[in-house]
């Protein structure tokens, strides 16, 4: 039997309270070692179920990833992957892309405009454009992607300006790529008659996989237009002129698309 307090745990005794040695209490022997690593085994198994925990987390952030349909911003990660914090939302992702790039995989967490979007490596583009006939929805003329890459390198521009770098009007390109999303308007320039101004857009960003405008690739081929002889203020000249005149369509879109502009400034304002 074990002695109260006062004598040692250590020293089992006879029912008449004689010492008895340790080779006959086998059992005995066998509890005192059990009582020796029973804190080390209970913190085993406290390890082992914040392990689950944890990858419960990571689980619930990896389906969020997967069924999002554009990118995440940390907070709302968190949110629905119930999480505590936005800042575990992005250690989360690291970890996430650590084990991606362990094994191998196709897939890869990338920082974007608007946040943190799960994609496939660049190498499986070709397999997964002819599986999903992407190029169609997806594809640009070589005319609409020197337009898109102007606006991109020299934003915000006005259309008189990209005229003059490519040689003709882009305003049928830029209402393509304002309807896909890529361009929009941002707003007036200061020069005479105040013409808009083009710009990329989240979108634009989130495509090409770019958190923001200075990772664009090195440019450096590309030049401000020459300005026009007698003509120092940018937009105003002979072509500019000749565009007012003959392109009436050309007017109308760009009035039909300034009252979108002053709701997108006023929603600004209120946010």
């Amino acid at each position: 039997m074990w002695q109260r307090v006062g004598q040692s745990l250590c020293e089992p005794r006879g029912r008449h309270g004689e010492r008895l040695r340790a080779k006959s209490l086998p059992t005995d022997e066998l509890r005192r070692q059990f009582f020796r690593r029973g804190k080390v085994e209970e913190d085993e198994v406290d390890d082992a179920a914040i392990e689950v925990h944890r990858s419960q987390k990571l689980a619930r952030l990896e389906a969020v990833l997967l069924i999002a349909e554009s990118a995440m911003s940390p907070r709302r990660l968190a949110q629905l992957a119930m999480l505590a914090s936005p800042s575990e939302a992005t250690l989360l992702v690291e970890r996430l892309n650590r084990i991606y790039d362990a094994g191998e995989t196709a897939v890869h967490v990338e920082r974007v405009a608007t946040g943190f979007q799960l994609l496939t490596l660049p190498k499986f583009a070709h397999w997964l454009d002819r599986l999903h006939n992407r190029q169609v929805k997806l594809k640009l003329s070589t005319q609409a992607l020197e337009t898109l890459s102007i606006v991109a390198y020299r934003q915000p521009i006005t259309r008189a300006d990209i005229k003059a770098i490519r040689g003709v009007d882009p305003v049928d390109t830029l209402k393509l790529l304002m309807d896909r999303g890529l361009v929009r308007l941002g707003g007036y320039d200061d020069a005479l008659g105040r013409p808009y101004l083009y710009e990329t857009t989240p979108r634009f960003l989130e495509l090409f996989g770019l958190r923001d405008l200075a990772d664009l690739p090195n440019a450096e081929a590309l030049r401000r237009p020459p300005q026009l002889p007698g003509h120092e203020d940018r937009g105003v000249g002979p072509e500019l002129e000749e565009i007012d005149e003959d392109a009436e369509f050309d007017d109308e879109f760009e009035e039909g698309l300034a009252g979108e502009l002053e709701e997108e400034l006023e929603e600004e304002l209120e946010e």
